[in-house]
């Protein structure tokens, strides 16, 4: 059994990621703002733990993280706000990163967005740009840790069922429809799969089983 925390716990993407690894017999404590949350994050077989993220040091996140095998990034401020975006986008995920090397917890699992980074192209004046901005930052900071990092980049996140068929870098110009679901799949699939460490992942909804789409390409 492994402890998995996830951060960003009653995000859709968390709910149904949590639901995978408890079935699996896996111990996820899922961190939550909000304590009206618990009760759908306790019913995925989750423990939760009310934790503001956004206003927390760097030493309570490692504390809550210190016992844990593995820490996902899930959470996000939901657009609308720039500054608030900032602040946990990029700020409060860069103090998760120090925290979990500071509790020894070396695997980390970032739930990113296809096209992250710093071309991510969207114009200043675009109500997207923070987000993007955040998550480029908070992605580059990941990969310049000593952390065995994955960074997933699904597409556009639908509620469509999980098929657990996906595409890996696929091309920008296409379809990018992705559910929500078959990103939980490929979360789940990565925390089994050291070998995903050090790999930005993109993908969308495909053609490939999950486990043969993340093979390392030749």
């Amino acid at each position: 059994m492994t402890r998995i925390a996830i951060i960003g716990g009653h995000g859709k993407v968390a709910l149904l990621l949590s639901a995978l690894l408890t079935g699996e017999g896996h111990s996820v404590t899922s961190f939550i703002r909000n304590p009206e949350h618990t009760d759908d994050v306790a019913g995925t077989g989750a423990t939760p733990l009310v934790l503001d993220v956004e206003n927390s040091t760097t030493a309570a996140l490692a504390d809550a993280l210190a016992g844990h095998d593995a820490v996902v990034w899930s959470a996000g401020a939901g657009g609308g706000n720039p500054e608030r975006t900032y602040a946990v986008d990029r700020d409060a995920a860069i103090r998760s990163m120090d925290a979990a090397a500071q509790a020894g917890v070396d695997r980390y699992i970032m739930v990113s967005y296809f096209g992250a980074g710093k071309d991510h192209g969207v114009p200043e004046d675009n109500s997207f740009f923070a987000y993007a901005e955040a998550k480029a930052a908070a992605d580059e900071y990941l990969r310049g840790t000593g952390l065995a990092w994955t960074i997933l980049g699904p597409g556009a996140l639908t509620d469509k069922p999980g098929t657990g068929l996906i595409d890996v870098d696929p091309s920008p110009e296409g379809d990018r429809d992705t559910s929500r679901a078959n990103t939980a799949i490929v979360a789940a699939a990565v925390l089994d799969l050291p070998q995903t460490a050090g790999r930005t992942i993109e993908f969308r909804d495909g053609t490939l089983p999950v486990a043969a789409a993340l093979e390392p390409r030749a």
